[in-house]
Order: C-alpha cells, then sequence, then structure tokens
C-alpha cells in the first residue's frame, strides 16, 4: 500500500543510513596493499640488520667489502636467521588464515561482504602496530610473528582479497569479470609500486619508524572506509552464525558435489594451476630483498625500493598487456604469454650477478600477471551468484596453502644452496610454473570455452 514501508525496505533504509556513500572496493584493496608493501621490505632490512647488530655484522653497507666474494661466516648467519625468522613469520600468519579466511569468506556469502573487510582491515591494523613496537621498543623480533598471527585471525590480507573479488563478481558480468579482476589486481601493483617507491627513500633520510606510522594511518583510514563508505554488493544480506562447519562445508561441496552447472575437474585443476603461479610468485617474492641485500649484488635501500616497485609494475603493465591481447587471443593463450615471460624472468634472476640484469629479470615480468585474474575469472563463471564467497575464500585457502609452501620451500632452500648456487630456488620456480602452463592447454583443449557455456541467465 502506497504510503507505508514495509519491514524488509525499513530493514534497507537502517543499512543504508550508516553507509556514508557507496564507494567501490578498490579503495580498501588500495589501501591494503599500499601499507602492506611498506612495511614488507622494511621489515626484511630490520631484521637483517638487527641480526647485523647483534652479531657485529656491518659488511653490507661497505660496497668496497661487499664486492669481495670470499666466504664470510657471519654474514651467511645474518642471512639465514633473516630468511628463518621470514618463515616463521608467514608460517604463523599462513596457518592461522588457512582456517579464519575461509570460513570468514563463506559467512560473507550470508551477512554480506562489508563485515569481512571490516575484519580483514582490523586485523592489518593490528599488526601494523605490534611492528610500530617492535620498532620504536626493541622488543623481540618474535613479536612480528604475534602480529602476523593476530592478523590471520581477523581474515588477513587473503581474507580481504576474498571478499574484494567476491564484490567484483557480485556486479560483474561473465564476459567482463577478466577485465574486472584485473582491474582490481592493477590497484594491488599500483600501490605496491608506490610503497616500494616511497619506502626506499623514506627508511634512508629517517629510519624504520616513520614509515611504519604511515602504514598505520592508511590502514586506519582503510578500516572507516570499510565500515561507512564501502557499497554492500550481496544483494539481500541475511545474519548467520560465523561459528558453525556449514561454512567450511559449503567450500568442500564445491569440489565434490555434482552439478549441472560446474565441472569439478575444472574447478579442480584451475585451482592446482592457481596454487602452483602463487608459490612461485610468493616464493620468489621471500627471497628477493635478501638476495638483493647480500653479495654480489649488495644493494642499499634505494636500490631496493626501486627493485620492489619493478616486481608490482606488471600489476599494471599485465592490465594493458590483457585489455589488448583479448582482441586478438583467447584468454587461455593470453594466460599462456604470461607464463612464458614468468619463466624467463626466473631463469635471469638465477644468474643475476650484475645489477642491469637484475633490472632485465624484472623488465621481463611485464605480462607475467596476466594467469591469476584469467583463472580467478574462469573458476568464478563456474558457480552460482550464491557461492562467490565460498569460491574465493576456496581459493584464499589455495593461496594461504601455496604462501606457506613457498615460504616453505624458498625460505629453506635459500640458505641452503648458498654454497653452490644462490639462484637456485629461482630455477625451481620457473620449473614448476610448466605445471599451470600444461593444465590449462590441457582443460581449454578439452573444453575450449567453458565460461560461456554457464549461466546463460546472466548478462
Amino acid at each position: 500500500m502506497e504510503g507505508r514501508a514495509s519491514p524488509l525496505n525499513d530493514a534497507r533504509a537502517r543499512r543504508g543510513a550508516a553507509v556514508l556513500c557507496r564507494g567501490p572496493v578498490e579503495p580498501l584493496v588500495f589501501l591494503a596493499n599500499f601499507a602492506l608493501v611498506l612495511q614488507g621490505p622494511l621489515t626484511t632490512q630490520y631484521l637483517w640488520h638487527r641480526f647485523s647488530a647483534d652479531l657485529g655484522y656491518n659488511g653490507t653497507r661497505d660496497r668496497g667489502s661487499c664486492s669481495n666474494h670470499s666466504a664470510d661466516p657471519i654474514m651467511k648467519e645474518v642471512e639465514t636467521l633473516t630468511s628463518h625468522w621470514t618463515l616463521y613469520m608467514n608460517m604463523g600468519g599462513f596457518l592461522v588464515g588457512l582456517f579464519s579466511s575461509t570460513l570468514l569468506g563463506a559467512w560473507s556469502d550470508c551477512v554480506g561482504r562489508r563485515p569481512l573487510l571490516v575484519l580483514a582491515s582490523l586485523g592489518l591494523l593490528l599488526q601494523a602496530l605490534v611492528s610500530i613496537f617492535v620498532v620504536q621498543l626493541q622488543l623481540h623480533v618474535g613479536y612480528f610473528v604475534l602480529g602476523r598471527i593476530l592478523c590471520a585471525l581477523l581474515g588477513d590480507f587473503s581474507g580481504l582479497l576474498a571478499a574484494s573479488f567476491a564484490s567484483v563478481a557480485d556486479v560483474s558480468s561473465n564476459r567482463s569479470r577478466t577485465i574486472r579482476m584485473a582491474l582490481l589486481e592493477a590497484c594491488i601493483g599500483v600501490a605496491g609500486m608506490l610503497a616500494s617507491l616511497l619506502g626506499g627513500h623514506w627508511l634512508r633520510a629517517q629510519g624504520y619508524a616513520n614509515p611504519f606510522w604511515l602504514a598505520l594511518a592508511l590502514l586506519i583510514a582503510m578500516a572507516l572506509y570499510a565500515a561507512f563508505c564501502f557499497g554492500e554488493t550481496v544483494k539481500e544480506p541475511t545474519p548467520a552464525r560465523l561459528f558453525t562447519l556449514r561454512h567450511h562445508r559449503s567450500i568442500v561441496q564445491l569440489y565434490v558435489n555434482p552439478a549441472p552447472e560446474k565441472s569439478r575437474k575444472h574447478l579442480a585443476l584451475y585451482s592446482l594451476a592457481i596454487f602452483m603461479v602463487v608459490t612461485v610468485h610468493f616464493g620468489a617474492q621471500d627471497i628477493l630483498t635478501l638476495y638483493e641485500l647480500s653479495k654480489p649484488l649488495c644493494w642499499d635501500s634505494k636500490l631496493i625500493g626501486y627493485g620492489s616497485a619493478a616486481q608490482h609494475l606488471p600489476y599494471l603493465t599485465s592490465l594493458l598487456g590483457l585489455r589488448l591481447l583479448q582482441h586478438c587471443l583467447a584468454d587461455a593463450w593470453v594466460a599462456e604469454i604470461g607464463l612464458a615471460f614468468n619463466i624467463l624472468g626466473m631463469v635471469v634472476f638465477a644468474f643475476a650477478t650484475i645489477t642491469p640484469l637484475m633490472f632485465t629479470g624484472y623488465g621481463l615480468l611485464f605480462l607475467s600477471l596476466v594467469t591469476t585474474p584469467i583463472i580467478r575469472a574462469k573458476l568464478s563463471r563456474l558457480v552460482g551468484e550464491s557461492e562467490q564467497g565460498a569460491l574465493f575464500s576456496a581459493v584464499a585457502c589455495v593461496n594461504s596453502l601455496a604462501m606457506l609452501m613457498a615460504s616453505g620451500i624458498f625460505n629453506s632452500l635459500y640458505p641452503a644452496t648458498l654454497n653452490f648456487m644462490k639462484g637456485f630456488p629461482f630455477l625451481l620456480g620457473a620449473g614448476l610454473l610448466f605445471i599451470p602452463a600444461i593444465l590449462i592447454g590441457v582443460l581449454e583443449k578439452a573444453n575450449p570455452r567453458p565460461e560461456f557455456q554457464q549461466f546463460p541467465q546472466s548478462p
């Protein structure tokens, strides 16, 4: 009846009143990754300098001393300690996040994306706060692990990404989904590139504390945006219990329950493909800063910043390349081209002993990140609208397992291979990338365009 508001409309009005504007999810991803990348290389360098001071080693600051290739047992001990504590931080976060991000992602299918985005923002904020205490008060480096675990309990960056990609899937059509996923990943890259350039210069000028304070300020702004500005994309959010096995069961059912609208084989094999790509990406990322700090490269914080910026540039160049290549090639072929350049970059890193060769490796990665948005979009098209949160929390689970494996393999292999070939982990990464290349080719040959055979009712 005209003039009377229904209870449903009243509930919608109350939800809308709490939101100051209906902003997109991209600013959240940008701010989160800017803060994380600002902290990441700084944390590695802080660990390096902290262990160097404890052991009385200062060779890396002297270019003449650093260029001397004689074996230095103290330098190797510093490298090993830094690598191992990086592994401890990653393992602590990934093991906890393996369960929390999957639980929260499936929960967001019911209650909406905003609660997960707010929780993940608060987790990242807590991690930055703990890091500030460690740097300012010279606390034991083990508190870095505590901060990582607190962040993981609230969803971590993987939970935030799960909600963000699910949010994009909520509002995009099947045909536009790949480029929308790539656009979201480009936000990650641009933020990382800017933070890398800023972090290196700022560290040289003012030390470690101030960049961490900036990260904290950005994460506070991000939490406020998630709570009051983000436009909810789930059409009808409904209250649901958080701590229930139903959320984890919904993820398992994606892969084990037969359904006419999805292919379990495609879901499983595309998940394996993204697992291998993420393993190599984060494994290489974990050791690149350490690789560049030590002999024979001996980079300072300024070059570390440039290198980290170059490492994030492919997020942007891959978006542009994907947009151009989609006009003449199928998505699967674009993914294969990206993997080929990724393999080439890893091989160059393995043999890089001078700075120009290292940047040549970074340059070869310019299309390396087209693969992940293509696989995410293909996975998203294989499930229904009400399963997007469960799917992307499953992908977050796959990412967490991949990052855990990457940390275990690359951070353990790097110190173990220092004596005969420092770049061996990069060669291993190049070899592993042949697995997703083969999987994508086989799946495309078996069913060339499955994404356009699903859900004909979608726009």
